[in-house]
């Protein structure tokens, strides 16, 4: 349990965690005891096609408190962590003019929260030929060549097993000239420092929320996720940003006839708890100064 008179009701509060454990309820139990707006800081929830497949807050819980930058980018848009940070900094500006509601920024999206609280290199957009040129060769031949000519300092920060980050660093360097490395390390000072908030992040132990990962994704089914995922079938790109939701890609195998239901249902289960584990990873790594909040 949290001890909800010990967050201070002028500070914004940030709630980070995995998938299924509970972060858009606490955010919206601390919005109705102690007032705020709650934000969104997950990736996948900013998407205008998965309101059920991204399990983003109901319309009974958008009554219920105020809450922003969730399912407002429509597909085929670009959108990224600096898209997010120019949306979020009217609002957090708002609230120290003390002109707008506390924000209560939740997700899952752990880029999000460290360059909120760190900083974020202003690196220019990739041009559309670069994306396309690199999107060629990771289909092709995999992401390892790109990773190869990466300069040094970006090939030892980057994570060599997570093929997008190897290609988001390759494309920098194509489009700027310039490594990946180079552009972070002068980062500007973050639009909200840990010092000026409070931090929490929700632990479960993992069996707890493998069951309410896979109970979870069954309610979805339950409750339209395969048609939402029928409405894009016209649309369906797997490279695309808003096709990377948990859970797409199995239940479009299982549309075109591919494999069956309930095939479709345990390898999106599977799924979903192995982004779970990812993000608990990054957690762990990066979130070190955070509170911890304890879930049953």
């Amino acid at each position: 349990m949290i001890d909800f008179d010990s967050i201070p009701a002028h500070r914004p509060v940030l709630i980070a965690g995995p998938t299924a454990c509970g972060k858009s309820a606490l955010a919206l139990e601390i919005a109705q005891k102690s007032g705020g707006v709650v934000v969104n800081a997950d990736a996948l929830q900013v998407w205008s096609c998965w309101r059920v497949l991204s399990a983003r807050p109901s319309a009974q819980d958008e009554i219920a408190a105020p809450h922003c930058l969730y399912g407002h980018v429509a597909p085929g848009q670009d959108y990224s962590v600096g898209a997010w940070l120019r949306e979020l900094a009217p609002i957090l500006a708002a609230h120290r003019a003390g002109t707008g509601a506390r924000p209560i920024i939740t997700g899952g999206t752990g880029l999000y929260f460290t360059a909120l609280t760190e900083g974020l290199a202003e690196i220019p957009a990739t041009p559309p030929e670069v994306r396309e040129r690199a999107d060629a060769r990771r289909l092709s031949e995999g992401h390892a060549g790109m990773l190869a000519e990466l300069d040094p300092a970006t090939a030892a920060r980057v994570d060599p097993r997570n093929p997008m980050r190897v290609q988001r660093a390759w494309e920098v360097m194509q489009a700027t000239g310039r490594g990946l490395a180079a552009w972070q390390d002068d980062t500007p000072p973050p639009l909200l420092p840990l010092t000026d908030c409070t931090a929490l992040v929700v632990q479960m132990d993992r069996d707890s929320l493998a069951a309410r990962i896979d109970q979870r994704f069954a309610q979805m089914i339950d409750h339209g996720a395969l048609d939402e995922v029928r409405a894009m079938l016209p649309l369906w790109d797997e490279t695309a940003l808003w096709a990377r939701a948990i859970g797409a890609p199995e239940l479009v195998a299982h549309l075109r006839g591919a494999i069956d239901l309930a095939t479709a249902i345990t390898r999106a289960q599977a799924a979903s708890r192995q982004y779970a584990k990812r993000q608990r990873t990054w957690f762990r790594s990066r979130m070190g100064a955070w509170h911890n909040i304890l879930r049953g």
